[in-house]
């Protein structure tokens, strides 16, 4: 009797140990969790505060106007706001933000954009090598590009007639570099989806958390809104680049265009011009892609569902 009380003592004893072990291996993971997020968060803002940077640390004699002061307030705010999205267990703005590298790619193209740009304006002035290879390579990018009806051209003739013929070169270059870099990133991106299978190789993929602008109660199949919303932004991401020098030219005679000669205007504007659409078309891949997955789970459970009422019949 003596021996079987120490025994059950014993384990009374080991299961305690035990539960208080699982305890607090449970919340070492978890602060180690959330450690990892903070740090992750801190990471992503200092890569945007230094990607609104960029054109300003760059480009020579910025850093001694008063836009400097704006270009940092700009980037303070914008990582502030990224430490809080990313910094939050769930997303509330940023989509697919557990699903890489989609947003990745996004940054990588455009901070590739805008650091090419104030490489070549930068040369103007402080003519490196390297610069010099950027420029040539956007001239000739930019002239191939520059046939009639092209986003090049049109934005090329954005410009008002009486604009400076070197305005007119610096402008063709800058958007046939930035249109480039674009293309580079969507041919990338669907890459990653038909090649190596975005998302599924990154595990299960949730889709209200990675899409927290989609409501899902707004009415109507699931499936359809995804697709109708993917072919839109496709659609969109498209006509873009012909949409906007078409609206800045038809509103120059009601206001002033925006002028060119300005460095950081010029990397900004061709940056937005070339990012936007590329970004909307990613994203309707990525919806499509998303769409596609759904579906194919609809039919794997109406077929698993088909079979067991067999069975049972």
């Amino acid at each position: 009797m003596g021996k079987n009380e120490a025994n059950r003592h014993n384990e009374r004893n080991q299961s305690g140990t035990n539960a208080r072990h699982r305890t607090a291996r449970g919340q070492f993971e978890g602060k180690k969790a959330v450690i990892g997020r903070m740090i992750g968060a801190v990471a992503r803002a200092v890569l945007v505060a230094l990607l609104i940077a960029t054109p300003a640390l760059m480009l020579p004699g910025v850093a001694a106007d008063d836009t400097s002061q704006i270009v940092v307030l700009i980037a303070i705010l914008a990582s502030i706001m990224t430490f809080v999205e990313y910094n939050s267990e769930y997303p509330s703005i940023v989509e697919f933000r557990f699903a890489p590298p989609f947003n990745r790619v996004r940054y990588v193209a455009l901070f590739a954009t805008i650091f090419l740009l104030a490489t070549i304006c930068r040369g103007k002035t402080d003519a490196t090598a390297f610069s010099d290879v950027i420029t040539n390579i956007g001239t000739i990018i930019g002239n191939a590009i520059d046939f009639p009806f092209s986003p090049v051209r049109l934005v090329v003739l954005m410009m008002p007639a009486e604009s400076d013929p070197a305005l007119r070169d610096a402008v063709r270059t800058a958007a046939g570099l930035a249109y480039l870099v674009s293309l580079a990133a969507m041919f990338a991106f669907v890459t990653m989806v038909r090649i190596l299978g975005w998302p599924n190789r990154n595990g299960a993929f949730n889709v209200w958390i990675n899409l927290p602008l989609f409501d899902p109660t707004a009415g109507g199949d699931v499936l359809y809104r995804l697709k109708r919303d993917a072919s839109l932004n496709i659609v969109l991401g498209f006509l873009l680049p012909f949409l906007i020098p078409a609206v800045v030219k038809a509103a120059s005679d009601m206001v002033d265009p925006i002028s060119m000669s300005d460095p950081q205007t010029l990397i900004w504007t061709m940056s937005a011009w070339a990012f936007l659409p590329a970004s909307m078309i990613m994203r309707g891949i990525a919806m499509a892609r998303v769409a596609d997955m759904i579906e194919e789970k609809r039919k794997r459970a109406y077929a698993a569902a088909d079979a067991e009422a067999a069975q049972l019949a």
